[in-house]
C-alpha cells in the first residue's frame, strides 16, 4: 500500500520510519518532508497552509492512507476534503480539531462535559482582561486562543505583567500576529505529563506517556519553545492513574465531541498537569505531538499501519498495542538564538556518526539537502533519540549521538530528564 503523510518536522520523520517498517508497505510519500525523510520516502513539495495545493498532492497520489502530521492542516479542513474524495485519512476533521485550534471552545467544552482543568476567562479586549484578573492571584497564564506553534502561553507574575502580555498579544508585538480572544487561567503547580491516545470516534486506546521539556533553557528557564526534548518510562504513571486519566477526562473527551456532531478520529493529546487536586487539563492537541511522537514511536512493537488503519476504520477495540519496556529519550538540537530569531542554512556533520552510536535513531525537523549538502532549515533542527532498559541508559545513548553532530550555532539541552533522575535518586 501507499501511504502519504503531509509534514515536514522530527514528528513526520518519526511517523515515516515506523510506517516503512510495515510488511503492507510499499511506498511512503511526504509532502513537503525535510532532508531525513528524503532517505526512507519520496518527497512531494507542498505548502502546508495551502488547502487546495496538498488536495492537488493527494488527489494526484491517491494513497491507500493519509496521515496528517501538523496542526495547521487540520485547521484548514483537509481531513474533510480529501474524505470528500474518497480518500482514507488518519486524522480529526475540522470541527474536531477546534479542541486544539480555540483554547476558548476548549475551555468551554471541557466546562460542559465537567472534566477537571483551571479556572479561566475568555477576554476580546485588554479592558476585559483588566476586568478578568481581579479574580486570579498571581501568578496569571495569558493564552492565545488560536494556534501558536507552543509559543502562546505567558505565565505571568503579578496582574501587571498579565495585562502587558495581553496588550502583546492583542497588539502582535509577541507573537507577530494580532489576536481576537485571550484566554485567562489560573496557574497550576505540579508535573506536566503529556497523554496521547490513539481513537476511532468510540474506543480510546493510551500511548505511552510522556514528559516534555518546552523551555529554551537548562533548569527548564527561558521561554517556552516547540518542545527541547522529551522522555517516557514505565513510572511517568503508575497504571490507577492512567485509567483515572482513561475514565475521567479521555473517554469522556471523546464521548462529548460525539455527542456534539464532531466525532474525534486520530490521535487525542492532552496535556496534563498532576496537582495536588488531581490531574487537570492543560490544554489538548488534535495530533501527534512533537517530540513526544520520536520517543513513544520508538517502543511501539505492534505495526502502526494496523492501529492507524483500526481508527480510520472503526475498528480500534480490537486492536492491541505493544510496547517493549523501559524508557526512550529524545533531545533536541536547535539553531543559535531559538525560539527567536535564528539563522538557517549551515551544514550539518557528524550525522553517519551519531547514527552508529546502539538503540539510536536521528530524526530531521528543519533539515534540507541544497547542493548535495545536508542543511539546517529551521529553529528545531534535528533530535537524538534513544531506547532503553532505563531512561538513564536512553539518555546515555542519546547524549553519545548528538554529541558527534556538529552545525554553527548548534544549541542543546544537557538535562533532559532532570526532574525523573533527580526523584529516582532520592528515593
Amino acid at each position: 500500500m501507499k501511504v502519504l503523510i503531509f509534514g515536514s518536522g522530527g514528528r513526520e520523520h518519526a511517523l515515516a520510519w515506523a510506517v516503512a517498517k510495515s510488511p503492507k508497505v510499499s511506498e511512503v510519500v511526504c509532502a513537503p518532508g525535510n532532508g531525513g525523510i528524503a532517505s526512507i520516502a519520496r518527497l512531494v513539495p507542498v505548502s502546508l497552509s495551502d488547502l487546495d495545493a496538498m488536495v492537488a498532492v493527494a488527489t494526484a497520489e491517491m494513497p491507500d492512507l493519509t496521515i496528517i502530521g501538523p496542526e495547521l492542516p487540520l485547521s484548514l479542513g483537509i481531513v474533510d476534503a480529501l474524505t470528500a474524495f474518497g480518500l482514507r485519512v488518519f486524522g480529526p476533521s475540522k470541527a474536531a480539531a477546534m479542541l486544539e485550534t480555540s483554547k476558548s471552545f476548549a475551555k468551554r467544552f471541557l466546562q460542559r462535559h465537567q472534566i477537571p482543568t483551571a479556572n479561566y476567562a475568555v477576554c476580546n479586549s485588554t479592558e476585559e482582561v483588566e476586568k478578568a484578573i481581579e479574580f486570579f492571584h498571581a501568578p496569571i497564564v495569558v493564552k492565545a486562543d488560536g494556534l501558536a506553534a507552543g509559543k502562546g502561553v505567558v505565565i505571568c507574575q503579578s496582574k501587571r505583567a498579565a495585562l502587558e502580555a495581553a496588550h502583546g498579544l492583542f497588539s502582535g508585538k509577541l507573537l507577530g500576529s494580532q489576536e481576537q480572544q485571550l484566554v485567562i487561567e489560573e496557574f497550576l503547580e505540579g508535573d506536566e505529563v503529556s497523554f496521547l491516545c490513539l481513537t476511532d470516534g468510540k474506543d480510546v486506546k493510551p500511548l505511552l506517556a510522556a514528559q516534555d521539556h518546552k523551555r529554551i533553557g537548562e533548569g527548564d528557564t527561558g521561554p517556552n519553545t516547540g518542545g527541547m526534548g522529551v522522555y517516557t518510562s514505565d513510572s511517568i504513571l503508575e497504571p490507577h492513574m492512567q485509567e483515572w486519566i482513561l475514565k475521567h477526562i479521555a473517554r469522556p473527551t471523546v464521548a462529548g465531541m460525539a455527542s456534539e456532531d464532531a466525532p474525534f478520529i486520530g490521535v487525542l493529546y492532552v496535556g496534563l498537569m498532576m496537582t495536588a487536586r488531581g490531574p487537570q487539563v492543560l490544554e489538548f492537541n488534535a495530533r501527534f505531538g512533537d517530540p513526544e511522537t520520536q520517543a513513544i514511536l520508538l517502543r511501539l512493537e505492534s505495526d502502526l499501519i494496523d492501529v492507524l488503519e483500526a481508527c480510520v476504520e472503526g475498528h480500534l477495540e480490537e486492536t492491541e498495542l505493544r510496547w517493549s519496556p523501559g524508557a526512550s529519550a529524545c533531545v533536541i538540537a536547535s539553531s543559535g538564538g531559538y525560539p527567536g530569531s535564528y539563522r538557517t542554512g549551515f551544514e550539518i556533520m557528524g550525522i553517519a556518526e551519531a547514527d552508529r552510536v546502539p538503540e539510536v535513531q536521528v530524526f530531521h525537523s528543519g533539515t534540507a539537502i541544497s547542493g548535495g549538502v545536508l542543511r539546517t532549515s529551521g529553529g528545531r533542527v534535528l533530535c537524538s533519540c534513544a531506547a532503553g532498559d532505563t531512561l538513564r541508559q536512553a539518555l546515555d545513548s542519546a547524549y553519545a549521538a548528538i554529541e558527534k553532530i556538529q552545525f554553527e550555532g548548534m544549541y542543546y539541552r544537557r538535562d533532559i530528564g532532570h526532574r525523573a533522575l533527580n526523584k529516582s535518586v532520592s528515593k
